[in-house]
C-alpha cells in the first residue's frame, strides 16, 4: 500500500461509526439504507461515511437494482494488519536490544 492509501485507511478508521460500518460489512453485505437505519444520523451522513471507507478501500459499494450494497474488503484489512505487524516487529526488536543492553550492564 502507498503512504497515501495507508493514510486514507487510518483516517477512515479513526471514526467510530466508520469502524462499525466496516465491522458490519465484513460479516455480511449490507444495504446502505439498512446502515442508515442503524445510526442516529441522516442517510446522507451515512453515505458520506461509506464514501470515505470506499475511498480508503475498506468497503466496496455495488448497485443491485435500485439498492446500493456495501461489502467489506478483507484484503485491505489484511494489508493494514501486515503493516501493523511490521511496526510491532520493529518495537519488539528495540525492546530486545534494550533488554540485552540492560543485561550487559548488570553483569
Amino acid at each position: 500500500m502507498s503512504d497515501e492509501q495507508v493514510n486514507k485507511v487510518f483516517r477512515a478508521l479513526a471514526d467510530a461509526t466508520r469502524r462499525d460500518i466496516v465491522r458490519r460489512t465484513l460479516s455480511a453485505e449490507v444495504r446502505v439504507s439498512d446502515l442508515a437505519a442503524a445510526y442516529d444520523m441522516s442517510f446522507a451522513a451515512v453515505q458520506k461515511h461509506v464514501a470515505a471507507l470506499e475511498a480508503a478501500g475498506l468497503v466496496t459499494k455495488i448497485a443491485r437494482g435500485r439498492e446500493r450494497i456495501v461489502r467489506g474488503q478483507p484484503d485491505t484489512i489484511r494489508h493494514v494488519q501486515e503493516l501493523l505487524t511490521a511496526y510491532e516487529d520493529i518495537w519488539l526488536r528495540r525492546i530486545a536490544r534494550l533488554d540485552d543492553f540492560l543485561a550487559d550492564e548488570a553483569d
